[in-house]
């Protein structure tokens, strides 16, 4: 039985763990090939911090365009388990960069991360001449093992950035992640942390509170979508999916808070038919901000992006 401090990794696929036939190809690869052990392996020493033990578990092994609601569920009840356990610092999350976004922020609504839950990724597969991956990994592990980690973040490229208001920004370079006007939270400098910004705050939510009796019982998700709102939009696209069953939608609109008239007024005869609305902002930078004198017809998700507001919409409906 293990008996000093340990760090769990969690594993579920995506680029980090992706091969390719030749060390020069960095797109014709194949994700979710090696096991996050083999990962681990691969670092050689040094890379894990002095005291700690590591406990490698594999949870999934996909391309993160396919996450899904039951990989969610699962993920979050092995970080809850391994949450609770005392001699455990924090957990890494091995994960593809496509939705990282969406899983820590989801992770981040339904975790009391009192611990940190880390996670990180690569741009590069794992074969690459120069792979990102080995780095990324090792940074890490240096912010599950800094005294004062706390909460869901994510590492990559040397930074440390929040779950609320990282998104994936590029889709080659390798510093692909940004948080806009608000920041990185910190930097990893040669194993060392350097933060420029608090932890983040646990949860406050009603999953994080009551945790996971009631969300690995989930049977059935509510079906939530993500509309926009552009020049020339028209009903059609709303008035199939309330024809369809959908339960909730995330309008992505434009600047802030705008919606086109013709989309607008098929949201109205959506809600009157009992599907929640829920508004975002399609600029990727700042947050809507609501003027005193002009209240909104439908709930601003403030400082999310779209696809996060799909997730709190996601989780009310639940509620």
């Amino acid at each position: 039985m293990n008996t000093k401090p340990c760090a769990v990794v969690l594993g579920t696929g995506g680029t980090i763990a992706g091969t390719a036939a030749h060390a020069h190809d960095n797109l014709g690869y194949s994700a979710a090939q090696r096991s996050v052990q083999t990962l681990l392996d691969a670092l050689g020493a040094g890379a894990v911090p002095a005291g700690v033990a590591l406990l490698a578990e594999q949870v999934a092994q996909i391309d993160s365009k396919d996450m899904d609601f039951a990989l969610w569920q699962a993920l979050a009840q092995r970080c809850q388990h391994y949450l609770q356990q005392p001699l455990v610092q924090g957990i890494v999350i091995t994960h593809g960069t496509d939705t990282l976004e969406e899983t820590a922020w989801f992770l981040h609504n339904v975790l009391p991360a009192g611990k940190p839950v880390v996670l990180t990724c690569a741009m590069r597969p794992a074969t690459a001449l120069f792979a990102d991956g080995p780095q990324n990994l090792r940074d890490a592990l240096a912010v599950v093992a800094h005294p004062h980690a706390q909460g869901v973040v994510v590492v990559c490229a040397g930074q440390v950035h929040g779950a609320q208001r990282v998104q994936k920004v590029h889709p080659y370079r390798l510093d692909a992640f940004d948080s806009g006007d608000a920041g990185p939270l910190g930097w990893i400098e040669e194993g060392q942390l350097r933060m420029a910004q608090p932890w983040p705050v646990a949860s406050q939510g009603a999953f994080a509170q009551t945790a996971f009796p009631p969300l690995g019982g989930i049977a059935g998700w509510p079906r939530v979508e993500v509309v926009m709102s552009y020049a020339g939009a028209s009903a059609a696209t709303v008035e199939a999916l309330v024809a369809s069953g959908v339960q909730g939608l995330v309008v992505a609109a434009t600047g802030n808070g705008t919606i086109h008239q013709a989309l607008e007024a098929a949201l109205v005869r959506a809600e009157t038919a009992g599907v929640a609305v829920l508004v975002a902002s399609r600029c990727p930078w700042g947050q809507l901000v609501p003027a005193a004198e002009n209240t909104p017809r439908w709930p601003w998700a403030l400082g999310l992006s779209p696809v996060k507001a799909r997730i709190m919409l996601l989780l009310q409906l639940l509620g």
